[in-house]
């Protein structure tokens, strides 16, 4: 059982007790009990004792009893207990037929001293009932002449049970003549229709019986049936037809018993009896309506014949007939809907006193965005209106003067989450029942510049060609603005930064408007790597936001430099001359041409090849190292004098070459130190025998210092996660360190093997060494180089330094590691 505890006042119901009213204490808070109908008798309610804060003991002395209005001793109170039980049956329907709500109110009178509290027993439905018809049998007197389509309407079950237990859905026994249809009124109420199916035929039946079935919602479901005995019969082929299909008419709930609501008219083509129509209500119309309104069968007047309470019914829905007299019978239907109209007739009224302000997001709380009016023209309580704003707004209601209130912000605005409102104001009177009104006020928020451009990234890397014409599109940038307007409006532009004492802005150039980047120069690989850029975006709006992005710009090498010849020197000549004996063997090394390219990658890498030769059977040269030696052994019938010329080509595209001139003088009696260096070497091995022990245990010492300072450098680029490289430091925006100590990068490209290593500071002046080792030789040569003049080395390591990425510094890392397990 629910108990719900109510407070209320005097009401009409305890008018009888007035005597005893300056006995009583205070009024008492009230209780409700929630119980199903159909109780057995002796079925607990409720401690009523315990509810209303009465002792065991006292209960008896003071004589508590119940006292119903209704004079229905539907309950007991058992003294011993303090309980609340039921006393006799109680069915719903009887107390409150088909209402909704079905309270039962009961007072406890207390003497000694004398008290009153009041009880209301809340009198829920059970599917006790199923549905039933008015009539177990009906008779259908259908004309044969009726086309498939028709409509007959049918008796309507009643189920006095509500809610879920009430009547639900119709149902037809299985036929090929008819089937069934079910309109729902306005109130709720569901009519069987009955719809002929196909043509019917007297002459071949001349009858049907069908049952149909009204089931309810209950659980289980209950039902009940009804017989239809259909006659086909073939005369009166014209029916009566109302003027309007619906007539919908209102009466005040204080009309006058006899007051005349509507007329109807209905009109029937035949002549005699046959065009003479009687009105009525039809057969499923409920006793509530025609307990209600009156119908004139001759002139179709309906009227009031019964007092009219609006807040007991507020419209009534029902079909009437007009039956003609004709043999058989044909009849015509209509709709007709009454609403009653409650002596609170008119609904607030909501008056803007001005329109509503555009109000900027950031505008302080307490903004007035609009004025307001209300007024109803209804007096007492059916004039006093309640004006209230859904609470899922960012906006209040501040009243000012009698019934003027403004609209004003309630919090912060966002533009960009919400751009703009529709505010629901509702106006409610005091009436009963109240009248409400809605209406929407729209609020637009306007835009602050409160958000900077936004980049899709921070950094770009961008590639260009060296040698590209000026004024080639390198890459568009764009940032994006959650504001609008000119708050969104971007410009772009390069921010301040120079490479080598030269702005930015005159190696680049950005459109304004779109943030393309052009290149302003034709840049050279070999002097500049990498260009550092940064792209401001800029909005429009009253002081200005803007944001950074990073643009690096690789220019990629292109062969454009042919090979440099280190020696011979320039400044031996144009040819080189070389003295060999004429005792020299097969494999007499001669000379030994060396070039460099200042280009990188495969563009630097070279080839030699003899290309003229006084006898070309005498001498080679090896395509990788540049190495000159015979291949035979010189004749005394070979000229003294021997000149080769040489060239030199890179692997680029399009190949790159020179050439060199090498002049040999073959002599006699001159000593030959190179053929004869396997046997002085042989003779020098016992000699050295220390200085190799030495070497291989300084080779295996420096091997073995190698992996440790590996290794340890490993386990630091492990437990520093934000660090992803191994191999150099960065600063704390992410950017290499220049200040490391040493680089090592080994190339393993092409047939040349070589090690670059960079020492010292990258911003102080820079030594580079190439390590040249040939694979093709029979002796390893070293070879050193030192910055040649025509190139600019300091510029190039910091180029390098800036422009290799984490992953570029990751390889090398893995490059040197192979180089000293090699080693």
């Amino acid at each position: 059982m629910k108990r719900v505890l109510h407070i209320r006042g005097w009401s009409w119901r305890t008018l009888w007790i007035l005597p005893f009213v300056f006995l009583w204490n205070n009024v008492q808070a009230q209780v409700r009990y929630t119980i199903p109908e159909e109780l057995k008798e002796g079925s607990v309610v409720g401690n009523i004792a315990k509810d209303l804060g009465l002792d065991l003991a006292d209960i008896t002395n003071r004589k508590l009893r119940i006292a119903s209005e209704s004079g229905n001793n539907y309950f007991n109170v058992d003294l011993t207990k303090g309980e609340l039980v039921v006393n006799e049956r109680i069915d719903r329907e009887k107390l409150c037929g088909q209402r909704d709500v079905c309270l039962l109110p009961l007072q406890v009178v207390v003497e000694n001293p004398l008290q009153l509290h009041g009880i209301e027993i809340d009198i829920q439905d059970i599917n006790d009932n199923a549905p039933e018809f008015h009539a177990k049998d009906n008779i259908l007197n259908i004309a044969e002449s009726m086309t498939p389509g028709k409509r007959f309407p049918l008796d309507k079950a009643s189920d006095p049970d509500v809610g879920s237990n009430n009547l639900r859905s119709y149902s037809l026994s299985s036929n090929e003549y008819f089937r069934l249809n079910v309109k729902s009124l306005k109130n709720g109420e569901k009519i069987p229709e009955l719809i002929v199916e196909k043509p019917l035929d007297r002459e071949t039946v001349s009858s049907h019986q069908l049952v149909l079935t009204a089931l309810d919602g209950g659980s289980p479901a209950k039902t009940g049936t009804m017989l239809l005995n259909i006659n086909v019969q073939d005369i009166n082929d014209n029916e009566p037809k109302f003027e309007l299909a619906t007539y919908k008419a209102y009466v005040q709930e204080n009309a006058e018993i006899g007051h005349v609501i509507i007329k109807l008219k209905a009109t029937d083509l035949d002549e005699g009896l046959n065009g003479e129509v009687v009105y009525s209500f039809h057969t499923h119309t409920s006793d509530t309506v025609k307990q209600t309104f009156g119908i004139n069968p001759d002139t179709g007047e309906i009227s009031v014949i019964a007092t009219l309470d609006y807040e007991e019914c507020k419209s009534y829905a029902f079909d009437v007939i007009a039956k003609d007299k004709g043999t058989p019978e044909i009849e015509g239907q209509s709709a007709v809907q009454i609403d009653i109209l409650d002596e609170n007739d008119n609904a607030p009224e909501i008056i803007l006193k001005s329109l509503p302000s555009p109000v900027e997001e950031n505008a302080p709380i307490g903004t007035v965005v609009a004025l307001i009016n209300v007024k109803d023209l209804d007096s007492g309580d059916n004039g006093k209106v309640d004006l209230s704003i859904s609470t899922n707004f960012p906006f209040a209601l501040k009243p000012s003067l009698d019934k003027h209130y403004s609209l004003v912000t309630d919090s912060l605005l966002d533009r960009e989450l919400t751009p703009e409102y529709k505010v629901e104001i509702i106006a409610s009177d005091a009436g009963t029942p109240s009248l409400k009104t809605a209406k929407i006020i729209k609020v637009d928020v306007l835009d602050v510049n409160d958000n900077p451009p936004v980049f899709s990234q921070t950094h770009y890397n961008v590639f260009l060609k060296e040698n590209s014409p000026a004024g080639s599109s390198l890459f568009s940038i764009t940032a994006t603005d959650k504001d609008q307007d000119k708050n969104a409006k971007l410009v772009y532009s390069i921010a301040d930064s120079k490479f080598q004492d030269i702005s930015a802005s005159s190696y680049f150039y950005i459109n304004a408007d779109n943030g393309t980047i052009y290149s302003m120069n034709s840049f050279d690989y070999e002097k500049l790597k990498l260009f550092k850029i940064i792209i401001q975006a800029t909005d429009q709006g009253s002081l200005s936001l803007s944001s950074n992005a990073t643009i690096h710009v690789f220019i990629l090498d292109q062969n454009d430099n042919a090979p440099t010849v280190i020696y011979p020197s320039a400044v031996m000549g144009s040819v080189s001359h070389q003295r060999m004996p004429r005792s020299a063997k097969m494999g007499h090394l001669v000379t030994k041409v060396t070039a460099v390219d200042a280009d990188s990658g495969h563009n630097a890498w070279i080839s030699y090849r003899l290309v003229e030769a006084t006898d070309s059977s005498l001498f080679a040269v090896n395509l990788y190292t540049g190495e000159v030696r015979t291949k035979r052994s010189v004749s005394e019938q070979d000229d003294a004098s021997q000149r080769l010329l040489i060239e030199i080509k890179d692997n680029g595209e399009p190949v790159q070459s020179t050439t060199v001139t090498v002049d040999i003088l073959i002599e006699d009696g001159l000593h030959e130190p190179i053929s004869d260096f396997r046997q002085k070497a042989t003779e020098k091995d016992k000699k050295n025998s220390k200085i190799t022990f030495y070497l291989i245990l300084s080779l295996a010492s420096v091997s073995v210092l190698s992996l440790l300072t590996f290794f340890i450098l490993l386990i630091k680029c492990a437990r520093n996660n934000r660090d992803t490289s191994c191999c150099i430091r960065r600063d704390s925006d992410g950017y290499k360190n220049p200040n490391r100590n040493l680089q090592i990068q080994l190339n393993t490209d092409g047939p040349i093997k070589y090690v670059e290593v960079l020492g010292g500071d990258m911003m102080s002046q820079s030594q580079s060494f190439g390590s040249y080792l040939s694979p093709m030789s029979e002796f390893s040569d070293l070879t050193l180089v030192k910055p040649s003049s025509t190139l600019d080395f300091k510029d190039t390591l910091r180029g390098l330094d800036a422009s290799l990425p984490d992953s570029a510094w990751t390889f090398e890392c893995q490059q040197v590691r192979s180089m000293l397990f090699e080693s």
